[in-house]
């Protein structure tokens, strides 16, 4: 007999996408996911501040539907009811629902419904880096705590979420390892046109062949701390190493004016996905210098890696435990310490030799960290429930 696993979760994104199809071809399990914002909010990133319409296919290969919010596009807490989002599951007839993310009223009402009717299953990517010892922290501790009460088992994706679960009264027995993921496949090669852009944007960015290329993507935001970086370079003041900022967001008019003047910085605007693998591959560095609060994973960690880049990340990063190892695929520094980024980076580029095997050792070990291995994750867990 097979499980019938219904999925509960805001909208696609490029990351589940390929787990949701992974999942669908898994055999003795038949998914459904339910989508709990409309289409057009959606579309519109907050951070970026447009609507972003991604050039990869996110709908194809598993089965979905737009569960109706009744025309409400907003995306706080209250603004998601989904009035017939149980009913929905109800007549799929799931026999387990996994649902990601808490913060939203139907996810909530959708744990609370099926605990002990059918096994619910939890997805979330949150961590303890950000923690202090406020009242604050405190009742919301209390509030998690009555909360994960209404799951069966938390998927987590990493060390530092692992015992973020463990904190809010999860028990170990409750926790299954579905890690974080990529298309690692997609990021391991490149077209001829990608190629073309690659050494076409270097050179219009006058960057040499010995040069060293450090590259920062993502959202420009306060908690991703790109200016962070942009001073390092500066104080390193060496020609010969490179920085490319990609992306948008509140902090693109500052970095602009941080970085003018300086040859050896330049600024890319957002880049779509079916574009990531070329960017990465601009320089021979990955750098997340995040500063939190609100970083989880950070899985753009992911696609550089399977894109051979070494790697420079923050300890506000919440995937730093598991795939950074120190001085063999990259380094970790303390968040806001522009003295030890200055180190990690002066170390990283003092040696070609040493900087290439740590390339490879970032390929060679995120491949592990696969779609597969969340697909069969659940799968097991289902059997077992």
């Amino acid at each position: 007999m097979s499980s019938r696993l219904a999925i509960v979760t805001t909208h696609p994104i490029q990351y589940y996408a390929p787990v949701f199809s992974r999942l669908a071809k898994q055999e003795g399990l038949e998914i459904k996911v339910f989508y709990t914002w409309q289409k057009e909010a959606a579309k519109f990133d907050r951070d970026f501040g447009k609507d972003i319409e991604w050039d990869i296919p996110l709908l194809d290969g598993y089965d979905h539907s737009f569960v109706s919010n009744n025309n409400n596009t907003g995306r706080s807490f209250f603004d998601v009811k989904n009035p017939g989002l149980i009913k929905a599951i109800e007549d799929w007839n799931a026999t387990a629902v996994l649902v990601i993310g808490w913060n939203y009223l139907s996810h909530l009402k959708a744990m609370f419904h099926f605990k002990n009717r059918i096994p619910v299953l939890f997805r979330g990517d949150s961590t303890l880096l950000d923690e202090n010892g406020s009242i604050k922290k405190i009742a919301r501790r209390i509030f998690l705590k009555w909360i994960y009460r209404h799951i069966d088992q938390a998927l987590y994706v990493g060390t530092a979420n692992k015992a973020y679960f463990l904190k809010h009264g999860v028990k170990e027995s409750q926790l299954v390892f579905a890690p974080h993921a990529i298309d690692n496949g997609r990021f391991s090669q490149l077209t001829n046109a990608q190629e073309t852009f690659i050494k076409d944007t270097r050179k219009s960015f006058g960057i040499a062949t010995d040069d060293t290329t450090i590259v920062y993507c993502g959202k420009l935001l306060t908690k991703k701390n790109p200016l962070l970086l942009a001073q390092a370079v500066k104080e390193i003041n060496n020609e010969k190493l490179h920085v490319i900022f990609v992306g948008d967001g509140v902090l693109e008019q500052e970095l602009k004016q941080a970085i003018t003047g300086y040859a050896n910085m330049h600024l890319l605007s957002f880049q779509n996905q079916s574009m990531m693998p070329a960017i990465y591959r601009l320089g021979e560095i990955f750098c997340l210098p995040s500063a939190g609060p609100g970083e989880t994973w950070g899985l753009a960690v992911n696609e550089a890696m399977a894109c051979g880049r070494a790697i420079l990340v923050s300890d506000k990063v919440g995937c730093t435990a598991d795939l950074v190892q120190e001085g063999i695929n990259g380094y970790s520094f303390r968040s806001n310490d522009i003295n030890d980024l200055e180190d990690k980076i002066n170390r990283m580029i003092s040696d070609k030799d040493r900087l290439a095997s740590m390339e490879a050792a970032s390929a060679r070990l995120i491949e592990v960290w696969n779609f597969d291995a969340i697909a069969t994750a659940i799968k097991k867990r289902l059997q077992r429930a």
